[in-house]
């Protein structure tokens, strides 16, 4: 018997009760000082790597803990600060961190997009202003203060080179080679350090190798590493891989590093595939990833035990090391307080804690036999076979409506019927401020304090003076504020059937924000209209039209945690006929725009570009199933969040939506470039200011960013608000800035109504 090593990629940072967060905004908000915040995040810190000890883990991340998030740490530990920020070299200081993160009243905060393709959203690093230096080495303090105040020898994680530069922005695509040569001799110090600390084992997170990328590019890897490894040729470094298979798999695992860690759970069988086929080098380490670290349910032990068991059969107990197949930032911390739960879908999840667990017991099992763990990977079956028979038979995927996906007339002849609005109307994507008070109500409600009349009554209350708001602002088209949601996703998830929600199942989505997605666990029904109350009691207040708001199939799909016993397209189309029912339901009562938020479709784009078509052909075919059903007057609106666009322009045409609202005020000229190259003929609008943002903007900027989207727009489709909901905003700043919004609209549009005449 020999030993096998368990490793964790990266642990949630929130904390079990939220206690990073509730930190976070003490510090924003001034009710701690900097010495007092950094303590408390250092308590934060320490106690997650104990718990990781705790539950067995040999190799324990550093570093991937966060004050706000892990690539902007990179930026900063290199000095890699955007020109607009008072930066005068050397470390960068906190409050400049949070900065270019949030902005300031002067300096827009840095491009925040998601995280490959999952619901994590990192801040986009800008090559600009001073050239890059090693201003700090944040993996060696993480080290030395787990060494010194725990006495464990942690497994240090860094962001490296390639990836780091493709997921910046600021350079020529032709100067990203020269960039990285730039960044070796900096990289190569970090670990140098490391190794004259004393480090053995270094995490290398080179995700960007699971995307589709060159074999030329892989040669380029060959010689950075090869350089690395000279720097710190005692350090054994894993260059880690995740979500996706490994390209040119004999020329990656040919790289000059001491272990490859591969994704065994989203590379669809491949990496498998490849590893028989052409086995795997003798002089490296293979970090096997088994375990989901993006779903919540518990893993099959014994399929587990018997596909490590065969990897075993390619690569010597000894150079294998058991782990998850991604960070588990993606996961909540832990399913033990989830004493709410039925207890047969409590058994069947696993959360952080539960998944290092998981790994602890097939590392023991592979090395020990087993034997020693026989009763838990056996009692890992049980509570599957359970959770699966308890969610019941699934119903005939093609139920009447499911081939009609198209609408009645194209938008040529729609846009004729709907709604008349003044040139470039202006509008907000959906959710207003949600105040202290809102979510004392809430809770008080769902407590039982008050009933279901009192809530009712004070929600009515909140969209009312929010109506009356509007048309004070001057906005054109209104929203009710979602003063009954606590999240886009949560709220349906709560009112259709086959949803199942936690109480501690929090995840970081970016910064302090964190959601707590649904777990859809068995077939989705439509049980009776969900947001036509609020939708038609808004209407009645006001002469002007009031969007009734939904979130998308797919968003509610790629936000949730998804059965897996079904695939995800029969999932997103069995939301997309429920909502389709509530379309119809809004349709009924008089309201003639419907919101349909898709922010996470660009999003679930599959990491390798042949796997594209289809995944957008069912993302199309879903919102259309929910859509397609309405008349020619009804205006159907979508919104997207930060992505890349480009990809998906195609796509995004094919929904056939009247009109979508992206997200853009972060990167708002390189959306532009993007118009210049191709047409768009419906109605849409590009976030003209920041939310995420505590800046109220000025007059001029917007006004400079509706300007330049017209001049590859035309002024009859395009619509102006700004880049996402207000939910998280103060009340007297979304005043404030909607007024600024409103101000700049009325500007430009006199100025064409002059030039016109």
């Amino acid at each position: 018997m020999s030993k096998v090593m368990s490793s964790n990629l990266g642990y949630p940072r929130i904390g079990e009760n939220r206690e990073w967060k509730k930190v976070l905004e003490q510090y924003w908000s001034h009710k701690v000082d900097a010495e007092s915040f950094e303590k408390q995040m250092e308590n934060i810190r320490l106690e997650h790597v104990k718990k990781q000890r705790d539950q067995g883990v040999d190799l324990i991340p550093l570093g991937d803990f966060s004050l706000y998030d892990h690539v902007l740490d990179t930026a900063v530990m290199f000095g890699v600060v955007p020109e607009r920020f008072d930066y005068q070299g050397g470390k960068v200081p906190l409050d400049t961190y949070f900065d270019i993160a949030r902005g300031t009243k002067d300096s827009p905060a840095s491009e925040m997009t998601k995280w490959f393709n999952t619901n994590y959203h990192y801040i986009v690093p800008e090559f600009s202003g001073f050239a890059p230096e090693l201003v700090e080495n944040r993996p060696l303090a993480f080290y030395r203060e787990a060494k010194e105040k725990l006495g464990i020898k942690g497994k240090p994680v860094i962001i490296g080179p390639f990836t780091f530069v493709k997921l910046s922005k600021g350079y020529d695509e032709k100067d990203e080679n020269a960039l990285v040569e730039k960044l070796v001799p900096l990289y190569a110090q970090v670990l140098k350090e490391l190794q004259d600390e004393g480090v053995e084992w270094v995490q290398m997170d080179e995700p960007i190798l699971c995307t589709s990328i060159s074999k030329q590019k892989v040669e380029r890897f060959k010689e950075i590493y090869g350089t690395l490894k000279q720097a710190a040729p005692h350090v054994k470094v894993i260059l880690q891989t995740y979500f996706d298979r490994l390209d040119h798999y004999k020329e990656v695992t040919s790289i000059p590093v001491d272990g490859i860690g591969m994704d065994f759970i989203h590379d669809r069988g491949e990496n498998w595939e490849a590893l028989r086929k052409s086995g795997f080098p003798e002089d490296k380490i293979l970090a096997a990833g088994v375990v989901d670290g993006r779903n919540i349910w518990r893993r099959n032990l014994v399929d587990a035990h018997s596909f490590v068991s065969s990897l075993a059969d390619y690569v010597a107990k000894d150079r294998l090391i058991i782990q998850p197949a991604s960070s588990l930032l993606h996961v909540p911390v832990t399913v033990r307080q989830e004493d709410a739960l039925d207890k047969v879908l409590k058994k069947g999840m696993s959360f952080a804690d539960e998944k290092l667990k998981e790994v602890a017991l097939l590392a023991k099992a592979l090395g020990e036999g087993v034997g020693t763990v026989e009763k838990e990977l056996e009692e890992s079956v049980n509570s599957i076979a359970a959770l699966h028979e308890s969610a019941g038979s699934t119903r005939d995927v093609l139920e009447e409506g499911s081939s009609n996906v198209r609408r009645i007339s194209p938008y040529s002849i729609r846009r004729k019927v709907q709604p008349k609005l003044p040139l470039l109307p202006t509008t907000t994507i959906g959710s207003f401020p949600q105040t202290s008070e809102v979510r004392r109500q809430r809770m008080k409600w769902r407590k039982g304090e008050i009933g279901d009349d009192v809530y009712r009554q004070f929600i009515r209350g909140e969209i009312k003076r929010w109506i009356d708001i509007q048309e004070e602002v001057g906005l054109d088209v209104l929203v009710h504020g979602e003063f009954e949601r606590t999240d886009m996703v949560e709220f349906f998830g709560g009112k259709l059937d086959g949803f199942q929600f936690t109480t501690f199942g929090w995840v970081q989505s970016y910064g302090s924000r964190c959601v707590k997605p649904p777990i859809i666990y068995r077939d989705v029904n439509f049980i009776k209209p969900m947001t036509v109350d609020e939708t038609v009691y808004a209407q009645s207040l006001t002469d002007k039209p009031v969007k009734g708001m939904l979130t998308g199939p797919i968003t509610i799909l790629n936000w949730s945690f998804v059965r897996e016993d079904l695939s995800r397209y029969t999932v997103a189309n069995q939301i997309a006929r429920s909502l389709r029912k509530e379309i119809e339901s809004l349709e009924e009562q008089g309201i003639r725009m419907i919101q349909v938020d898709e922010p996470a479709l660009r999003e679930g784009l599959p990491l390798k570009k042949e796997r594209w078509d289809e995944y957008l052909q069912a993302a199309v075919h879903s919102f259309k199933l929910a859509t397609s059903s309405v008349q020619n007057e009804t205006q159907i609106h979508t919104h997207m969040c930060y992505s890349d666009f480009e990809d998906i322009m195609e796509a995004i045409s094919d929904l056939d939506a009247d009109v979508i609202s992206i997200e853009t005020s972060r990167s708002h000229g390189e959306l532009i470039n993007i118009f210049e190259e191709s047409t768009y003929d419906k109605g849409i609008g590009l976030g003209v200011y920041d939310i995420h943002s505590p800046r109220i903007p000025e007059c001029e900027e917007i006004i400079t960013h509706i300007k330049r989207s017209l001049k590859v727009l035309d002024p009859t489709q395009f619509w102006i608000n700004p880049d996402c909901g207000l939910k998280t905003r103060g009340i007297a700043e979304t005043i404030s800035s909607l007024k600024v919004m409103v101000e700049a609209a009325e500007h430009v549009r006199s100025e064409l109504l002059v030039k016109n005449e």
